[in-house]
């Protein structure tokens, strides 16, 4: 057993998917691999996602070190979320997990981005 922050895993592979674990966390990931967003635009491109989960998964990938927000001195405040080079790392593998299921499963190609 690994114990970390207060949780118990069975082994590092648990650890690690820790940081995806659950429906959002991997498609915000793969939503911002190639450039920054602004909030409303990650609801918009992740369909099905309510402004309350989205804050969450948002801030839950900013405490892990995965992103990065940046906050404009505008009024309105612009809000942009940015990947950490350890969130570019770990969606590398994601987008790996990604192109095999398209690889043996073509007819559901639907990719996040």
């Amino acid at each position: 057993m690994i114990y970390c922050n207060g949780k118990k895993y069975v082994c590092l592979l648990d650890f690690a998917m820790d940081f995806i674990r659950g429906k959002w966390k991997a498609v915000l990931l793969c939503h911002l691999y190639d450039e920054p967003k602004r909030f409303l635009e990650l609801q918009r491109i992740t369909k099905g996602i309510s402004q309350k989960v989205l804050n969450e998964k948002l801030k839950e990938l900013e405490n892990d070190e995965l992103l990065t927000k940046k906050i404009f001195p505008e009024v309105p405040p612009k809000v942009e979320y940015n990947l950490t080079d350890k969130g570019k790392e770990l969606t590398k593998i994601i987008k790996e997990i990604e192109d095999w299921s398209v690889k043996h499963y073509p007819h559901l190609d639907n990719k996040c981005n």
